[in-house]
């Protein structure tokens, strides 16, 4: 299922770790040890317009009452925790934070307008929890993951390593009579954000010294430990898949630790990394003469152009232009190899 974000965990993602496990355990436990507290964190539009109780924007869009919602939004949640890697974890809890405030704003208008235009009260009924930032997510998983065919089903129907993903947000959608109040308030939130409409992300954004302080505060308590590099072979697997596998594994392991001890020498030396020194990929070694055919073609062959958007997209990460520029080039512009090398070394 999570084919389209690695297989990495969440090293690396301190904050979706903990939107993972602590909703989730407050959840269970309103569920089955407190449910007469569950009045305290309903969702309820109309209590905040009629009675004031402005807390509810709050507790009723934080924890989920029904399992099956926690349990489908946990799933998505662990599979989006790939932009917390690419953006930083101030960055992605600025979208989430954005969003969650755009999307309350977005329910208030389309509850009033079902009931000025069809009579449906739907203020009583939207359910609880994190679920429209989950929905925001959707647009940059649509907009930044590349779609890959993985099987083809009834001629022109495909499977990528996304199809699985959207099913899921299905459920999700489908799951309430009112749920797509909030997932489509969400996808709003998500596209204004996103898109940068209105400047919203310069208003809606979590401040330095805040980042500061959770980053010491919690990030210790939610942190996960680097993890290995042996990558997991699918089962069911042919013997030449998974010699494919291995053999792309060690090509990647190979370009890592040279892009690293480039990047030392550099470092120390100073200048940029002579790319022209990394070690060709192995499947390619095989052929005697690839080294000095290859020498050759370098010399005659202009340098690699490189896309200022990715380019654009490595720096907003954090990383250097000179430091971008390199990584993309030894990737031959893929930004997902790019971004691995970066955040690795």
């Amino acid at each position: 299922m999570f084919l389209s974000t690695g297989s990495s965990g969440l090293y690396k993602a301190p904050l979706s770790k903990s939107l993972l496990l602590v909703p989730s355990a407050l959840s269970l436990l309103l569920t089955l040890l407190l449910p007469h507290c569950q009045r305290f964190f309903l969702y309820d539009l109309q209590a905040v317009k009629d009675d004031f109780q402005i807390w509810r924007l709050i507790c009723g869009r934080i924890i989920c009452l029904d399992l099956k919602d926690s349990f489908c939004s946990s799933l998505l949640i662990y599979n989006f925790r790939i932009f917390e890697r690419r953006y930083g974890s101030r960055k992605f809890a600025s979208f989430l934070l954005g969003s969650w405030v755009l999307s309350a704003l977005v329910d208030f208008i389309l509850v009033e307008a079902m009931w000025y235009f069809f009579g449906i009260t739907a203020s009583r009924n939207l359910p609880s929890g994190f679920l429209a930032p989950v929905f925001a997510l959707f647009v940059p998983f649509y907009c930044s993951i590349p779609r890959v065919q993985v099987a083809h089903v009834l001629g022109p129907l495909s499977i990528t390593n996304k199809t699985l993903i959207y099913i899921l947000g299905l459920q999700l959608f489908t799951s309430g009579s009112y749920i797509w109040i909030v997932a489509i308030s969400g996808l709003i939130s998500g596209i204004c954000y996103n898109s940068k409409i209105l400047q919203v992300h310069q208003v809606l954004y979590i401040p330095s010294w805040m980042a500061k302080f959770c980053s010491w505060a919690l990030e210790p308590i939610f942190s996960s430990s680097e993890p290995t590099t042996e990558a997991r072979v699918g089962m069911g697997a042919t013997v030449d898949i998974q010699r494919q596998q291995r053999m792309e594994l060690l090509d990647r392991q190979l370009m890592l630790s040279q892009f690293a001890q480039a990047r030392r020498q550099r470092q120390q030396q100073g200048g940029m990394i002579n790319w022209n020194r990394l070690f060709p990929p192995l499947r390619q070694r095989r052929n005697i003469n690839y080294q000095e055919g290859r020498r050759s073609e370098q010399q005659a062959s202009p340098p690699l152009e490189v896309s200022e958007e990715q380019v654009a997209r490595l720096m907003e990460m954090g990383f250097s232009r000179g430091d971008a520029l390199e990584a993309l080039r030894a990737s031959n512009n893929d930004l997902n190899v790019a971004t691995n090398f970066l955040l690795q070394h």
